[in-house]
């Protein structure tokens, strides 16, 4: 785990799971560079468009709720103890 969040490139996942936080980093970073090659090469290692419309709407989802909450200057809640 500690590796996935250091780097998830360098984390040692398996082809299909390296696709799919590649497809999610692209669609954070440069949304407006994903095209329809960067959803063919996701059903290329297996998944299906249910798969990838949720691995869009998760990615999108957490872009929307970190830009409110950035917006509205929301500080995050370190955990007790």
């Amino acid at each position: 785990m500690a590796a996935l969040a250091a780097d998830h490139e360098e984390a040692g996942l398996d082809e299909a799971d390296r696709a799919m936080l590649d497809y999610a980093a692209r669609l954070t970073r440069s949304p407006g560079e994903v095209t329809a090659t960067d959803v063919e090469a996701l059903r290329a290692r297996g998944f299906d468009d249910r798969a990838i419309h949720d691995m869009c709407a998760i990615a999108g989802y957490y872009a929307f709720v970190n830009r409110i909450a950035d917006g509205l200057g929301v500080e995050l809640e370190h955990g007790k103890g």
